[in-house]
């Protein structure tokens, strides 16, 4: 359809367009991808055997969700992401403020001017990407936010106050044949949810005691916290039932999905034309410490461990191994478990430590690494593979990291033991210098968590030994 050339009411109604509710729109075309086989959630990660066939059931039923969830967990995304299931565009009539449809006009405005212009009234399209509106309950959020409000100016201009012509509307009349989202619904005053209802199931909106029926045609979706949502109680009943459709998210559930949602939100800072190497190991490493930081006992688990944790610490990482890089001038950045220090300062303002606890998160964030190097040594090294190693430092050998010497002494010790050689070109294909380097560092710390060897920090520095030192 060429919407250039329709410009009318009489045009739109020469060209066959059909007029469509939100629902019946999104039903459509939910069901249009899915007979076609093509991804409805394109960046969404981890959620197809759960979230999303739930949330495909729910919009072809043409029900209100509202999804649960940790911080974290991609609602917001996946409720932007419905965007792309409209229809590109949608004609409205000219000048309305709340989009009619030229078909089934519903303000006062558009109904006026159908009347007196008939086929002759002007239309305009609206693209999809203008019939979405997004609200972040707090408990400061008004009725004239979300509603609207009398406009002291149109009724200077003569108009009744009971007039509708005399409304500002809202964000939500504004959304009218769109989505309307608000993140966060329990924040909202119990005063602001009552009206909402109104607006939503009864179709009237009350502003300043006047009453004006006004049959919008909304799809809502609203976020929560499952802990907020069940336990604060400050969300009405009948609104609660207002939604179809209750969907619970959850976080990754395996460490391929995690990096795939950060290979989604990542870009890489490049370092003399290429981007740091990030070895395979030690991107497990990352996801499994936020992995590892969901179970503890330390973390406040009411609040979660947002997957936005697992991205800056690897965004993190990465800026450290460059910055490492520049101080020796290497001619490539290559991560090293030496560069999660920075880990410290980029997860600590991502996690809430637990009340009946008197750590910090300076203290609990090593524990969560050391627990998570040991779990990813665990799945690809026995400790009978690493015999030959400590034999090694048995024999009163000893290895710094983080002195100059240090990387000439951990290749040294790749070249000379057969074990560790071994091991290294397992979890290391990559036949760089520094990359072998990096995988000796991981390989050791890994044994010290295993308790086969002993590690002295001292500062920066980090000595690895034999236990009986």
């Amino acid at each position: 359809m060429n919407i250039e050339k329709i410009a009318t009411l009489g045009d739109l109604k020469s060209s066959g367009w059909k007029s469509k509710s939100i629902r019946q729109e999104l039903r459509d075309n939910v069901i249009d991808k899915i007979a076609k086989r093509e991804s409805i959630f394109p960046k969404i990660a981890g959620y197809d055997d759960t979230v999303l066939p739930q949330i495909e059931a729910a919009l072809i039923a043409g029900h209100d969700i509202i999804l649960l969830g940790e911080r974290g967990q991609g609602k917001s995304r996946i409720v932007r992401s419905l965007v792309s299931l409209l229809d590109e565009y949608i004609p409205y009539v000219a000048g309305s403020e709340i989009y009619d449809d030229p078909f089934n006009p519903v303000s006062k405005y558009a109904i006026q001017l159908i009347e007196e212009n008939g086929d002759a009234t002007r239309i305009e399209w609206l693209p999809r990407s203008k019939r979405y509106s997004e609200k972040l309950a707090t408990p400061d959020t008004s009725m004239a936010d979300l509603i609207g409000d009398i406009d002291p100016i149109r009724v200077a201009e003569g108009r009744y106050m009971s007039d509708e012509l005399t409304i500002a509307f809202g964000l939500v009349p504004r959304t009218n044949r769109g989505i309307f989202a608000i993140n966060e619904l329990p924040d909202l005053s119990e005063r602001i949810q009552v009206g909402l209802l109104s607006i939503l199931e009864e179709r009237d909106v009350q502003i300043r005691g006047y009453r004006v029926s006004l049959p919008l045609d909304i799809l809502l979706i609203a976020t929560a916290n499952p802990e907020d949502y069940t336990n604060r109680g400050r969300l009405i009943t009948p609104l609660k039932d207002r939604f179809g459709s209750q969907i619970r998210t959850h976080y990754p559930q395996s460490v391929e999905t995690e990096l795939a949602i950060v290979d989604f939100e990542t870009s890489s800072v490049t370092y003399r034309d290429s981007e740091p190497y990030f070895p395979p190991y030690l991107r497990e490493l990352v996801a499994t410490i936020s992995q590892v930081a969901r179970e503890s006992s330390f973390i406040s688990q009411r609040s979660g461990v947002s997957v936005r944790a697992t991205i800056s610490n690897y965004e993190a990482i990465e800026a450290a191994a460059i910055r490492r890089s520049l101080i020796s001038d290497s001619e490539g950045a290559i991560c090293r478990l030496s560069d999660f220090w920075v880990i410290v300062s980029s997860m600590a303002g991502k996690i809430e430590i637990d009340a009946s606890d008197d750590s910090d998160s300076i203290s609990v964030i090593p524990k969560l690494l050391s627990r998570a190097v040991l779990e990813v040594f665990r799945r690809h090294i026995s400790l009978d593979q690493v015999k030959g190693v400590t034999s090694y430092f048995e024999s009163g050998i000893e290895v710094s990291v983080g002195a100059e010497s240090s990387d000439h002494d951990l290749f040294s010790l790749y070249e000379t033991i057969p074990d560790l050689r071994s091991v290294v070109d397992s979890i290391e294909p990559n036949s760089d210098r520094e990359a072998k380097i990096s995988a000796v560092e991981f390989v050791l710390d890994g044994m010290h968590q295993s308790k086969r060897l002993n590690k002295y920090e001292d500062g920066a520095m980090m000595l690895y030994a034999r236990r009986s030192r």
